[in-house]
């Protein structure tokens, strides 16, 4: 007989009371399978043989309240029109918002934040339902905007099955754990799955009732014996004290996550999904998992840059090569500059940003230090990057005045940020994409036909999936989704767009 089934015939002699049968549970997403609806309890039969008899009752409700309509951002903020959907369908706006890539342009992730957080009417077609709702909010989740995902899902009310379910896990990857299993069995109209429920009995503190639950699951086939092993282990972690680490799950739910820190398990080989990176900022985490989670969580816009550049300016790099020597970079580059030293600053700002572009964090540094960066006029290669990052940040237009670059390039760059690109010559064929986009009038094509029938959301998000491959883009379709966003009123946008496209060189 193994230690763990020792270990729960142990508790189970301690422990007799039957417990009622769990139904299968369905497979859904990657989400822990956390809650499912209790079923709906039927009348019971009349026994009499009478009629029964009840007054007709006309009731009136409130207008119901739309999920898909939902949103943190109202319409003074996000800039979007009420009827941005507009007769869309559901389902594509929903598949549209899966395919968007978490890996864009700075410029683009910023965009679809504003598109997954606007408050906007539903899709005519969707009634109540929250199937746009679930597919922001899972959008969000594979940028690791955990704070934007829970805010979106609380204001929305968790009271469907689905929607419990992510608030649940969020509040799980936020530590929130206590919070979340009250919220559980408070919850009427949800059923605790057997693993959800015998790790909110552990965090209750009701280890007795916690084992019978395991053992029954297990018994049952409700838990797996890799789920029950976990559980096992998290239960009475000194119990298991001489066995070897379990293996990695194929995958791995925050449930199954948080359960694997807590007893120190190792994690699975290669990148964590951007919603569990943010354990590693957690103040007991160390120095060097902070910076690689706050790089990662920056990049998809999940985290403010702030937190990143206070990060790496928290003390003395504790070694060399990699991460290290963007500490180095960054802490020597922001010396310099508090000390208003300029030879200091030209001679640091160069090995600074080429540090960012290693990790792509050039649009964060500039953000970071853009308008400090504007007070000094720097000279020779300096000044070349000193215009570079001046065009990625926030001021790119007053910046415009203050350079004369001599690069076609970057000629072409500074008359964008300037919103003049008459009679300049573009770089290449991708400056020639975006110069039409700007000087003609938009192509015919799909897009403009969605635009002409109202359906501005579906159009601005398949215009953002025609950047998807960025630099390696067609030349027509970066033409067509420019001139989408230029079309829609997004003119600034289109021209960060296009800045970025040349200055950040994106391999896709």
């Amino acid at each position: 007989m193994s230690i763990r089934a020792i270990w729960l015939a142990g508790l189970l002699l301690a422990a007799m009371p039957a417990l009622a049968q769990d139904a299968p549970m369905s497979a859904i997403d990657w989400l822990s399978k956390s809650v499912r609806d209790k079923p709906v309890p039927q009348p019971e039969p009349d026994q009499t043989g009478e009629p029964v008899i009840t007054d007709t009752i006309e009731v009136t409700t409130l207008e119901a309240i739309r999920k898909d309509s939902v949103g943190l951002l109202p319409g003074s903020v996000s800039g979007l029109p009420q009827d941005f959907w507009g007769s869309s369908q559901t389902g594509t706006i929903s598949t549209l918002i899966a395919q968007q890539p978490v890996d864009s342009l700075p410029e683009m992730l910023s965009l679809l934040y504003t598109i997954l957080l606007a408050e906007v009417d539903a899709p005519a077609d969707e009634g109540t339902g929250s199937t746009l709702l679930l597919a922001r909010t899972d959008k969000l989740l594979d940028l690791g905007a955990l704070q934007q995902a829970q805010a979106l899902l609380e204001r929305a009310g968790p009271t469907e099955a689905e929607i419990f379910r992510r608030w649940f896990d969020v509040s799980l990857l936020t530590g929130h754990e206590d919070y979340a299993c009250t919220a559980m069995r408070a919850a009427p109209g949800f059923a605790p799955t057997m693993k959800a429920r015998v790790f909110c009995l552990a965090r209750n503190g009701d280890w007795n009732a916690a084992a019978l639950t395991l053992a029954t699951g297990e018994t049952l086939g409700y838990i797996s014996q890799p789920e029950a092993d976990l559980m096992a282990r998290f239960l009475d972690p000194g119990m298991f004290e001489a066995e070897v680490d379990l293996p990695p799950p194929e995958r791995l739910t925050p449930l199954e996550f948080i359960m694997r820190e807590a007893i120190a398990q190792p994690r699975p080989p290669g990148a964590l999904p951007l919603a569990f990176v943010n354990a590693d900022l957690a103040p007991s985490a160390p120095w060097r998992s902070k910076l690689g989670a706050a790089e990662r969580l920056v990049r998809s816009q999940a985290l403010s840059e702030n937190i990143l550049f206070d990060l790496y300016t928290e003390r003395q790099a504790a070694a060399s090569g990699g991460i290290w020597n963007r500490v180095e970079a960054i802490q020597a580059f922001d010396v310099a500059l508090l000390a208003g030293d300029r030879k200091a600053i030209a001679a640091s700002l160069p090995v600074a940003y080429q540090a960012m572009q290693e990790v792509a964090l050039e649009v964060p540094f500039a953000r970071r230090y853009g308008d400090r960066l504007a007070m000094f006029d720097l000279d020779g290669p300096a000044r070349t990057t000193a215009f570079r990052v001046a065009m990625l940040s926030d001021g790119f237009e007053d910046a415009a005045a203050r350079f004369s670059p001599e690069d076609p390039r970057d000629i072409f760059v500074r008359g964008l940020a300037a919103g003049a690109i008459g009679g300049l010559e573009p770089p290449g064929i991708l400056g020639a994409a975006i110069s039409r986009a700007f000087l003609q009038p938009m192509p015919e094509g799909p897009l403009r036909d969605l635009l002409a029938a109202g359906q501005l959301g579906e159009a601005i998000l398949r215009a953002m999936l025609l950047l998807k491959g960025e630099a390696f883009g067609d030349p027509g379709d970066i033409t067509a989704a420019l001139s989408v966003f230029r079309a829609v009123g997004l003119e600034n946008e289109a021209r960060r767009i296009a800045i970025q496209l040349l200055l950040l060189e994106r391999r896709g």
